[in-house]
């Protein structure tokens, strides 16, 4: 079973990722910001991270993206940014981090199975 990480500040925003994969079929685990991400990717080795871009407390989503990509352990982990910023600088951003994809909210569960789907 495929392991997603999901980073998201939101916990409302948490849940309703975290129902649809699992309704997917997918072992899933959460972070509320960056820092627990960076605590929790070495324990869960995830296949695939959902990244929020804009989280409080010092650490954002790009960062955390820089660091699993600076890490040779992580590099194979795919990399899915959420954000509601969907500006071509804050795509290209993303992509400069280490993403592989950048997905827009709001996002149907539909969207969401799809774009999980091609980053597995």
């Amino acid at each position: 079973m495929k392991q997603i990480l999901i980073v998201e500040d939101q916990a409302d925003i948490r849940d309703l990722v975290r129902m649809t994969l699992e309704m997917g079929g997918y072992d899933v685990h959460e972070a509320p910001d960056g820092q627990a991400a960076l605590q929790m990717v070495d324990r869960v080795a995830p296949d695939l991270m959902l990244l929020d871009v804009m989280m409080p407390g010092g650490i954002d989503g790009l960062e955390v993206c820089r660091r699993i990509r600076a890490n040779p352990r992580h590099r194979r982990t795919k990399i899915l940014m959420l954000s509601a910023r969907d500006q071509a600088t804050d795509r290209r951003a993303g992509k400069d981090a280490g993403a592989d994809d950048y997905l827009t909210k709001p996002f149907s569960p539909r969207e969401l199975l799809q774009a999980v789907t091609r980053a597995l």
